[in-house]
């Protein structure tokens, strides 16, 4: 089959990856991509929220599967006009993203299905938001309703932070639109872990839970990101657990979503935090996550196009989804002064040596003069894999030995948590 895939991210680079090891892969297509994905396949200069141009492509190419990487085109509809065509997509609706592109339909999503999740409130205005803040007797997180790229959660450690977070967004505007409105709920405690799935629309198929590391700096600390780093499997989620986070969310919020009249098709992400109380969700996304997506994917022993194409025809029940046992992490390399301001067009080296165990997924990339350079706060992720989270670790910081651009950063503690169960 003739494939499409929409984005330019490392996520992307990781499904085209992915689904190049397809035997039903005819042709692959990348829309931008990047050039980790140009390695695989054909790269088409088209805009993700070109529609008409994506639309052109998707009948000139012949294209029998669509598979949309970010969260941003389908926010804009990109499946929805896809589909109107005729054309095959793996990815949700308009309507069905809502569960990720507005956090405030999200929360309130979730209150009317029981799903379990932190107690909230939602503001448009600045004095009121406020007031709350000052009111509540619980420690908070500050979260831009809208998509800010994986960067409008803001955690203060005070009520003075606080304060300061909400002006942040609804007032100097920090994430733009995304702010317009904002969800002041209580910040939860315990550890954290992601569980994607798979979904027809009825059907639910976990995969192997995972955990990213968000904060910039080792051990936690700094500004949030879109992701420094990630490993799979986590640690200590049992089967029991994953079944668990099956029934209390991921598939009410498919069922729920198909009765409200929006059918989700793709890749559901829950974010859950494991409280003492039970697991609460932290948050939704409407697609793979990144850095997730480099982890989750190299342990998937099923055929990808195989399961996408189930997934947009409604037959996922009839799938077998199998794991390949061991673990796989993800280290990303990102440029100085990331997340806020940094500096592209740097010259990287050493992405041509490398062994059987790791791979490289190219985030921020761009090919000049035949050179690759930096051209993103997120520029690379090197992923390792081996018998469990130790040796997929040595192996993504052993590649890393190798790889040069100026003011590399790079967080050295990727996995510490799972490190640390496992060294008692």
């Amino acid at each position: 089959m003739n494939v499409l895939l929409i984005g330019s991210g490392g996520r992307e680079h990781a499904l085209a990856w992915k689904a190049a090891q397809s035997p039903r892969l005819t042709k692959l297509y990348s829309a931008p991509g990047n050039p980790g994905t140009a390695a695989l396949g054909e790269n088409l200069d088209l805009r993700v929220d070109d529609h008409t141009a994506i639309l052109r492509a998707c009948e000139t190419k012949a294209i029998d599967l669509v598979i949309v990487g970010p969260e941003t085109p389908l926010a804009m509809g990109l499946a929805d006009d896809l589909g109107t065509a005729g054309f095959k997509v793996f990815g949700p609706s308009r309507a069905a993203a809502a569960i990720e592109v507005s956090k405030t339909f999200s929360k309130q999503f979730m209150e009317r299905h029981h799903i379990p999740t932190a107690r909230f409130r939602v503001f448009s205005h600045f004095d009121k938001a406020l007031a709350h803040l000052r009111k509540v007797d619980y420690p908070v997180v500050i979260k831009a309703s809208g998509l800010a790229a994986g960067k409008g959660v803001l955690i203060p450690e005070d009520r003075r932070q606080a304060e300061a977070a909400l002006r942040s967004v609804m007032i100097s505007r920090e994430f733009g639109p995304a702010g317009d409105e904002v969800v002041i709920e209580e910040r939860l405690s315990g550890p954290e872990l992601t569980l994607l799935a798979f979904s027809d629309g009825s059907t639910v198929r976990a995969m192997v839970a995972s955990q990213d590391h968000k904060r910039v700096f080792d051990y936690d600390q700094g500004l949030n990101t879109g992701g420094m780093g990630a490993y799979a499997p986590a640690p200590g989620c049992s089967a029991e657990t994953v079944a668990e986070l099956v029934r209390v969310a991921l598939q009410p919020t498919v069922d729920g979503l198909r009765d409200e009249g929006s059918p989700f098709i793709g890749v559901l992400y829950g974010g859950f935090m494991m409280t003492t109380e039970g697991p609460r969700v932290i948050e939704f996304n409407c697609r793979f996550g990144d850095p997730e997506a480099q982890v989750v994917l190299p342990l998937l022993e099923s055929d990808i196009l195989e399961i996408a194409m189930a997934c947009v025809e409604g037959r996922l029940d009839q799938v077998e989804v199998c794991w390949k046992d061991g673990a796989a992490a993800c280290v990303v390399l990102a440029s100085a002064g990331y997340p806020e301001k940094y500096q592209t067009g740097y010259p990287i080296s050493g992405l041509d040596t490398g062994g059987p165990d790791t791979f490289i997924f190219h985030s921020g990339t761009r090919m000049i003069d035949g050179q690759v350079t930096t051209a993103g706060g997120r520029v690379l992720g090197v992923t390792g894999w081996g018998a469990d989270v130790r040796a997929a670790l040595e192996a993504a910081y052993g590649r890393i030995a190798t790889i040069h651009f100026k003011d590399m950063h790079y967080r050295r503690d990727i996995g510490w948590r799972a490190l640390l169960s496992t060294d008692g």
